[in-house]
């Protein structure tokens, strides 16, 4: 009997842990999509929604890095999304986008671009609307997974955009490291 117990109480304890990372979860997202896939970040983490824009290409980085860009007077990393998720690639069009989001680094928030098909629009995510990220076989949910958000017969993919983007791998770039951001005064390690 205590044994059944503990198995209902570790089933009830799971069941919570999923409850709360929903509860955590919900909140306002901008959706964009990738190929026919719907993605979501929290409006939190964004900063800018521009049109896509000439990107400056910087030699020996990975393949998902397209170069950096501008941004009034800041020069930051573009990344494509559809490259860092393994999508085929495709044509520009008229909606593909840049969003400037947030990532946290080691000791700061960094702004990283990231290039999207289109932007969608603004969903208020309510604890009801989230489900739990499905497994995927071997017990293995991407880090980058929030959870499901239900909308309109449709599922949104919502992302933690700190393990997307990785703030580490984005200081590792050339273009980051050589920032003139860097304080000259500051002693290099």
């Amino acid at each position: 009997m205590a044994t059944g117990m503990l198995t209902h109480s570790g089933t009830a304890s799971a069941d919570m842990a999923a409850r709360t990372q929903a509860g955590a979860a919900a909140g306002k997202y901008l959706t964009f999509h990738l190929d026919r896939e719907e993605f979501g970040i929290a409006v939190l983490r964004v900063r800018e929604i521009m049109a896509l824009q000439d990107i400056t290409a910087v030699p020996q980085t990975p393949d998902y890095v397209k170069g950096v860009i501008n941004l009034r007077g800041k020069v930051i990393p573009v990344l494509c999304l559809r490259t860092r998720f393994g999508l085929p690639a495709a044509a520009y069009g008229p909606r593909t986008s840049i969003i400037v989001v947030e990532v946290r680094g080691e000791s700061s928030l960094m702004q990283v671009g990231i290039i999207v098909d289109g932007v969608s629009e603004v969903l208020n995510v309510t604890p009801s609307d989230l489900e739990p990220t499905p497994d995927f076989g071997g017990g293995a949910v991407p880090a980058y997974l929030l959870g499901m958000a239900k909308s309109k017969d449709r599922v949104k993919i919502l992302l933690d955009i700190d393990h997307v983007v990785s703030a580490a791998e984005v200081e590792a770039l050339p273009m980051v490291r050589s920032s003139p951001e860097t304080n000259p005064n500051e002693s290099v390690q």
